[in-house]
């Protein structure tokens, strides 16, 4: 089994993850979930998630070793660890890095800083234990990063080479659709219940919504209007006809945003000439909106699109962060003074 031994955490919101990969195979991986700490609150409080963080990594850091038959003493024969630096919540990423800080100056192990972008581009290519997807790198890829804080285009030219096309100008394609939710008293995280009553009618979209920033050829991403729209709407509309129109609401506000996705998807694809796309972030284990740039893939005759290939990579993860991590440790990418990783995170992206 080719690749360094790292161990990597990721506590870039509200998800306390840990794993332990060697190259692009995930050994083993542990994650704790906030959200039933944050659901009676509508969204992330980020002082509990700061909380639960401290009060679950070490236990988190233990489980995802003894998994693999080690101990935290055995660190010391890794090769590297790596940890999220940024973007994230950061009080909450402070609870990682001081975490990885303190294992590293113990165990005499080297640090990692990774980008939570890079790890979203690269968990299309994380393999389980076996190696399986076999999936071979074609450079260069089109990436789409979407999730509940970002959603913007990437081109990946090739290993850690990046080149950032657009960006989120106000709420990304996630939050959006938890905010909808929201609007909607379905509580949160609003994502997964908004597609399970659209899937109910068919992803019917009777109530045509905008689609925004799709009248020029613009690449970056709004949807803080589209939102606005559809609380209009809804102030239109009685509580009763939400309640008995609610599957149709529901599907409407997704198949604005999945239009939105795929319609600069393929002003991406035209404009970079690139047809090999990379998905990934939370927004991406939807299944509808995987239906929907397979078939624009499938119309753009030659193309390719990869997701990731189990649920659990399309959300904040540490098992993707160990996969960059094995391509950083290859070019000698540490970081050299640990004590900077307090003072400004560096991103690469």
């Amino acid at each position: 089994m080719k690749g360094p031994l790292i161990l990597s955490i990721d506590t870039s919101c509200d998800e306390t993850s840990v794993a332990v990969t060697k190259g692009r195979r995930v050994l083993s991986h542990i994650e704790y979930s906030q959200v039933l700490i944050h659901k009676k609150w509508g969204g992330v409080v980020p002082s509990l998630a700061k909380r639960a963080h401290e009060d679950k990594i070490e236990w988190t850091i233990k489980e995802t070793l003894k998994r693999v038959k080690l101990s935290v003493d055995d660190l010391s024969s890794f090769d590297a660890i790596a940890v999220t630096v940024g973007p994230g919540l950061a009080i909450a990423l402070e609870v990682g890095i001081r975490y990885a800080k303190k294992l590293a100056q113990r165990y005499g192990v080297k640090i990692i800083a990774v980008n939570h972008l890079e790890g979203h581009i690269y968990s299309a290519f994380v393999q389980n234990s076996k190696g399986n997807p076999q999936r071979k790198f074609e450079f260069p890829y089109l990436a789409l990063i979407v999730s509940g804080g970002h959603t913007e285009f990437v081109v990946l030219r090739n290993h850690l080479k990046y080149e950032r096309l657009s960006t989120t100008l106000d709420d990304a394609a996630g939050e959006a659709l938890d905010k909808a939710a929201k609007m909607l008293g379905l509580g949160y995280p609003g994502g997964p219940v908004l597609e399970r009553l659209s899937n109910m009618v068919d992803n019917d979209d009777r109530h045509k919504l905008p689609r925004p920033l799709t009248r020029n050829r613009t690449l970056d991403f709004s949807f803080s209007g589209l939102k606005t729209s559809f609380l209009y709407m809804l102030k239109k509309k009685t509580q009763e006809d939400i309640v008995k129109n609610i599957n149709f609401l529901a599907s409407s506000f997704q198949e604005a945003v999945f239009d939105t996705l795929t319609i600069k998807l393929q002003w991406a694809m035209e404009t970079t000439k690139i047809k090999r796309l990379v998905i990934g972030g939370g927004v991406s284990s939807n299944m509808y909106l995987r239906k929907k740039i397979r078939n624009l893939v499938r119309r753009s005759k030659g193309g390719k699109v990869l997701f990731p290939s189990f649920k659990y990579l399309c959300m904040d993860n540490a098992a993707m962060i160990g996969v960059v991590g094995s391509y950083k440790y290859r070019d000698g990418d540490f970081v050299e003074d640990i004590s900077s990783l307090d003072r400004k995170p560096r991103l690469d992206l």
